[in-house]
């Protein structure tokens, strides 16, 4: 006889059914890979109009990378940094940011900037919804400490202070769970962001010319397969005279794993069609969620179980 178990143990709390998305399921998303110079008001004002010619082109979530509003350096981060919290007259990539999604309707992951709140330093992702509205700030949680000798040593945590919640914002264009860069390497997160509904994770992402080419596809494939969800990353524009040069290859995956759009390293935006309604036909076709083995693993959302 074959052993009884329980796939709903193998999630606690057991996984939620993703709310039913707005307009069907079918949206287009924009992700645009913008070069970042060291003029704070020049990366503002280029932002905006790459923001406003998605829109134009049809783009109803827009995505922008990592520190797009600085160059990516410790050095760099608190001298860049602005007070989200403050207000928009302290925050002027944020006030940009809400002013072009009200005017352009659409919702914007916000890439990330560097942030300053109660003498720490963060890197954080802001979700503005069509009309302006600031829905959700993500703090990175898994700072970016490596050493790989010979080819790169970074310690975000030089100057950053990680984050300590998860970020899941119900919008327009359906449930968005928000992961920057290194938190794509944490499957955990990306698990428990599917067992609450979410639809889509959007990774604003700078990986550099050692990891990218061997593991930035392949993380998000994982990540989408993983969980039978959409994942969109977005990465600056590579610049060879920066002191960290991006990988780019900004890219969009479906959650059968395919590569739904991508691109090289140069500044572009690109511009592709989601369906959410492929998600309930990849989880039909392959029901991962109920042949779980919850009586062999588990995986616990501590602030979910908590709050039970």
């Amino acid at each position: 006889m074959a052993a009884s178990f329980h796939p709903e143990m193998a999630r606690q709390p057991p996984a939620e059914r993703p709310p039913t998305p707005p307009n069907g399921g079918k949206y287009k998303i924009a992700v645009c890979q913008v070069a970042v110079t060291s003029d704070k008001g020049s990366n503002i004002a280029h932002a905006r109009s790459v923001i406003e010619a998605a829109a134009d082109k049809g783009a109803q979530l827009i995505v922008l990378p990592e520190m797009w509003n600085c160059p990516y350096s410790n050095n760099s981060f608190p001298i860049y940094a602005e007070d989200i919290d403050a207000g928009f007259e302290a925050s002027p990539s944020s006030a940009m940011l809400s002013e072009v999604a009200c005017q352009k309707k659409v919702t914007i992951v916000g890439g990330s900037i560097p942030e300053r709140s109660n003498g720490h330093l963060y890197n954080t992702c802001c979700v503005f919804d069509k009309d302006g509205h600031l829905k959700a700030k993500h703090r990175k949680v898994h700072l970016f400490d490596i050493d790989i000798p010979g080819k790169i040593t970074f310690k975000e945590s030089d100057t950053l202070t990680p984050g300590d919640s998860l970020t899941i914002v119900d919008t327009d264009v359906g449930r968005i769970g928000v992961g920057i860069c290194y938190d794509i390497r944490f499957p955990e997160l990306a698990m428990l962001y599917a067992a609450r509904g979410v639809h889509i994770i959007c990774y604003p992402g700078a990986f550099n010319m050692t990891t990218g080419p061997l593991h930035w596809e392949l993380l998000q494939k994982a990540r989408a397969v993983d969980n039978q969800i959409y994942v969109a990353t977005c990465s600056p524009a590579r610049d060879t005279s920066a002191g960290y040069i991006a990988w780019g290859h900004s890219t969009v995956v479906g959650p059968f794993g395919e590569i739904v759009a991508t691109t090289e390293h140069e500044e572009t935006t690109i511009i592709a069609d989601i369906d959410y309604t492929e998600i309930d036909k990849r989880r039909l076709n392959m029901p991962i969620e109920s042949q779980r083995r919850g009586d062999l693993y588990s995986l616990l959302d501590v602030t979910r179980h908590a709050s039970k």
